[in-house]
C-alpha cells in the first residue's frame, strides 16, 4: 500500500485542526508522568486549551482547542515532555504497566526508558511516520494484542519474542540485546519505505515487509512462534504488589480528564502510568494513602469499581471536535449509561441492525460508538459497534 498523503499524525509542533480547535498529542513513551508532569499539564490544559487532557489508544495526551501553540511547546518542553523538535512524533512507546511490580515475567520499563533514548539519539529514525508503533510487553500479553510494528514480548526473565507486524517472528533477544534489535528493526523498516512524505505508514503495509526487516536483522529464529491472544482485563481497583506495597489502576470515563483531576493526581506525589486503554495506573501506595486516594478521586470520576459500565465503551471523537461526525457521540453514550441502556456481556444478546434514535439505543458487552462510517479510534478485538447514520444508529458485532 502507498499513500497518497503524507502522514498527518499530529504532534506538538505540528498541530491537527480539529473541528473545535487545534489538537495537540504529546507522546508520552512507556506512559510515564512525574507528578511535577502532571502538573505541568493540568496548567496547559486550564491555560491554553479546553480545560481537558484526552488520553488516547496508544497512551498518549492531547490536548483540544489550543490557543497559544508556542507557549504549549514551551511549557512542555521545560517539564521534559519535548526532548527533540526533530523526533517527537515517533516516541510511540507502550509498555506493560503493570510491569516490574505485579506479575510478568521481566520488567520492560527501563527498557522503553532504552528504547526512547535511543530513537533520539539517531538522527535517522526521526524519519519515521508517526504512526508507528513499539510495544513492549513483559510477558502477560496485555500490550502485544495491539498489534503494533515493532516489539518484544518476554517469555522469560532474561528472553523475549521478536515481533514484527503484530505476530511473533520466532527470533529471540535477551534484555541486553532488545533495545538494539528493535532500532535496527526501525531501521530496516525505512529501507523499506523508502525516501520522502508518502509511502507506507505500518510495517504490515509493505508487501513481504516482515520477511525484509528479518533478513536484514541476519538473525536466525530459535522459537516456535507464540500465539498471541486478542483480549486481556483492564487494571481496575486495589492491585497488590509483589513487594507489599498497592497499586490502584483507575478508569476514565471515554479517556477525558479534567486539569482539576489531575492535579490531585500531581498532588499524590508518585509516577502515574496512562494506559493505552484510556486508564491510569497510580503505583507504589501503602495501603493508607492508597485509600485516601480512592476516597478522593472516586468521586471526581475516577473508576475504581472493574464492573463498571464506563470500562465497557469507547467512542469517537464525535461533534463538535470533528465535522466528519453526525452527532454528539460522546453525549449519546453518556445517556445511555446514565440509563442503564449499556449491559453486561451477554453472548445470547441478538444482533441489532435496525436504525434507532440515540435514546433507544441499547447494547451489551464491550462496544465503541462512532460518529460515522470510519469508526475512529476503535480497539482492538471483539468488540460491537454503534454506529451513527443520518437516519439513526446501527449496532452490530
Amino acid at each position: 500500500m502507498t499513500r497518497s498523503a503524507p502522514d498527518s499524525c499530529p504532534g506538538v509542533l505540528r498541530l491537527h485542526q480539529a473541528a473545535d480547535g487545534p489538537l495537540a498529542r504529546i507522546r508520552v513513551p512507556g506512559g510515564r508522568l512525574e507528578s511535577a508532569q502532571l502538573q505541568v499539564l493540568a496548567d496547559a490544559a486550564r491555560d491554553l486549551g479546553n480545560g481537558n487532557l484526552e488520553l488516547t489508544s496508544r497512551g498518549n495526551i492531547q490536548v483540544r482547542q489550543v490557543r497559544d501553540a508556542s507557549e504549549l511547546a514551551l511549557r512542555l518542553g521545560a517539564a521534559g515532555l519535548l526532548p527533540s523538535e526533530t523526533h517527537e512524533r515517533v516516541r510511540n512507546i507502550v509498555a506493560s504497566p503493570l510491569s516490574g511490580r505485579i506479575g510478568g515475567f521481566a520488567d520492560v520499563q527501563g527498557l522503553a526508558v532504552g528504547l526512547d533514548a535511543g530513537l533520539l539519539a539517531d538522527p535517522r529514525l526521526g524519519d519515521l511516520p508517526g504512526r508507528v508503533l513499539f510495544t513492549l510487553d513483559d510477558g502477560r500479553g496485555d500490550v502485544s494484542t495491539l498489534h503494533g510494528d515493532i516489539g518484544i514480548h518476554a517469555i522469560g526473565d532474561d528472553e523475549f519474542a521478536l515481533l514484527l507486524a503484530g505476530a511473533d517472528t520466532g527470533l529471540r533477544v535477551t534484555a541486553g540485546e532488545a533495545v538494539d534489535v528493535m532500532l535496527d528493526a526501525a531501521r530496516g523498516f525505512l529501507d523499506l519505505r523508502g525516501t520522502g512524505d508518502t509511502g507506507q505508514w505500518r510495517l504490515h503495509e509493505i508487501p513481504g515487509g516482515v520477511e525484509s526487516v528479518i533478513e536484514a536483522l541476519d538473525r536466525s529464529p530459535a522459537g516456535a512462534p507464540l500465539e498471541l491472544g486478542a483480549a486481556h482485563d483492564i487494571p481496575i481497583g486495589w492491585l497488590d504488589q509483589d513487594n507489599g506495597l498497592v497499586t490502584l489502576g483507575a478508569g476514565v470515563p471515554l479517556g477525558t480528564l479534567s486539569a482539576r483531576t489531575t492535579e490531585f493526581l500531581a498532588a499524590i506525589e508518585q509516577p502515574v502510568f496512562v494506559t493505552p486503554w484510556r486508564s491510569l495506573v497510580i503505583p507504589d501506595l501503602a495501603e493508607g494513602p492508597a485509600e485516601t486516594v480512592v476516597r478522593v478521586l472516586a468521586p471526581m470520576g475516577l473508576i475504581f469499581d472493574a464492573a463498571s459500565p464506563w470500562l465497557q465503551v469507547s467512542a469517537c471523537a464525535g461533534r463538535p471536535g470533528c465535522a466528519k461526525s453526525l452527532t454528539d457521540v460522546r453525549a449519546d453514550l453518556t445517556a445511555a449509561i446514565e440509563s442503564d441502556r449499556v449491559l453486561p456481556e451477554n453472548p445470547d444478546a441478538p444482533t441489532e441492525d435496525a436504525l434507532l434514535p440515540a435514546e433507544e439505543v441499547t447494547v451489551a458487552g464491550r462496544q465503541h460508538w462512532s460518529g460515522c462510517d470510519r469508526r475512529c479510534g476503535r480497539p482492538q478485538g471483539p468488540v460491537t459497534d454503534v454506529v451513527a447514520t443520518e437516519h439513526g444508529y446501527r449496532s452490530n458485532h
